[in-house]
């Protein structure tokens, strides 16, 4: 009789429970599919989360990086500074609205971007820098109040690409914990809720500021740049009516925006699931506990960076960092011999400096801490559903794929 088959394992999975059917059956069974009351809402709890001043809720977090840049007014004069280790839409939302980027250096450990090598992108930049967009690579912060203090004595806008943070805190100093997305180091930050993050809502995104100007930016570019406040009507004589009120059907876009709109059936997901994003974060931390002490004598050949101290990461990712060479196998192998136990893993990121897009832009770019950290990462088995023994099960399998077993 043959034994049943292992549970295949991916590198990352939503967990949707009873409640969240629930939620969005509401509101498929209301009056509202689509900007209504659960896009306020949704907002309203970012809001109350984040503790920032203003939440817009859009399509992706690529929607959302795009709009802060045109909230930013950014253009083909200007440069912006991006971590080369990120994934493709960081840098593209640059390039969307015709600024170029310049590549910035990582930690080899880590993959965050630091002052140092903030710094050192800037002296590349020829000046024209106007903004910079750090990753929490991972669900871990960068050294925010780091880059911050750069960014002010250069001129820079800071937008913080917090797609893996939702649910993260950070610390600075003798200042209590904050949550990321409370832009008390930046201008705006910007979330995903992929079904691989750490709350759902299908596709989604938002971005948040504190900033009111930038918060009606980034709502009228995310709904085709259209305007209905009769104050600012510049065509008046079509606008307003005879007694000086504004026609009810009638709107106005002084610039194009896009359709970068979240529904009421995502939003409704998304509220439901952050209800459990404290459960969710906290799980994520048991499990990555547990990696970094069944991990520890696979060391030096499979080893994790340090852990943070400035930090309580919501982890998004297990990555761990593999000497191949010292091993005797090439990083294919190991994630093909993993698969082959229904042990899903992936690779976060290939560099962005190394696309053929931009080294055909910008020319060949030697950034050795995000290639160092490249040559050796693996993403790992990382969501709330798993049990502990899924990840010595794991572990396991990984030491014998690298010929520690």
């Amino acid at each position: 009789m043959n034994e049943p088959a292992e549970r295949f394992l991916p590198y990352g999975r939503h967990e949707i429970d009873e409640d969240d059917v629930a939620a969005v059956t509401k509101v498929l069974r209301g009056d509202w599919l689509t900007t209504g009351p659960a896009v306020e809402a949704f907002e309203a709890a970012l809001v109350t989360h984040t503790r920032a001043t203003y939440a817009v809720v859009c399509a992706s977090a690529t929607a959302g990086l795009h709009l802060a840049m045109m909230a930013l007014r950014l253009g083909p004069e200007d440069r912006v500074i991006v971590p080369s280790v990120t994934f493709l839409a960081t840098a593209n939302a640059a390039r969307y609205v015709g600024a170029e980027v310049v590549f910035a250096d990582v930690d080899a450990d880590t993959a965050l971007l630091t002052p140092a090598t903030l710094e050192a992108a800037l002296a590349r930049a020829g000046g024209r820098a106007k903004a910079v967009m750090p990753v929490h690579f991972g669900g871990r912060t960068v050294d925010l109040a780091g880059i911050a203090a750069v960014a002010e004595r250069h001129g820079l806008a800071v937008v913080e690409d917090a797609a893996h943070a939702i649910g993260t805190s950070y610390a600075h100093g003798n200042e209590p914990p904050a949550p990321v997305g409370d832009c008390r180091y930046s201008r705006m930050a910007a979330f995903s809720f992929h079904p691989v993050k750490t709350i759902a809502m299908g596709e989604g995104g938002a971005v948040t500021t504190n900033d009111p100007a930038l918060r009606d930016s980034l709502a009228r570019f995310r709904s085709h740049g259209m305007v209905r406040d009769a104050a600012a009507f510049e065509n008046r004589d079509l606008g307003l009516d005879t007694d000086g009120r504004p026609n009810p059907w009638y709107y106005e876009m002084p610039e194009p925006g896009y359709h970068y709109r979240a529904t009421d059936i995502q939003c409704a997901l998304g509220l439901s699931q952050m209800g459990k994003l404290s459960r969710f974060a906290e799980r994520r931390r048991q499990l990555m506990d547990r990696y970094r002490r069944r991990l520890a004598p696979l060391s030096p050949i499979v080893r994790m960076a340090d852990p943070p101290s400035d930090c309580e990461p919501a982890w998004h990712l297990c990555t761990v960092l593999i000497d191949f060479a010292k091993a005797g196998v090439t990083r294919a192998q190991v994630m093909n011999g993993l698969r082959a136990h229904a042990i899903g893993t992936q690779v976060h990121y290939i560099p962005v400096h190394l696309q053929p897009y931009y080294r055909r832009r910008y020319g060949t770019l030697r950034l050795p801490g995000a290639e160092a950290y490249y040559a050796r990462c693996l993403s790992l088995p990382l969501f709330p559903a798993m049990a502990d023994g899924d990840v010595d099960r794991v572990v396991d399998e990984l030491a014998a794929a690298v010929g520690l077993r």
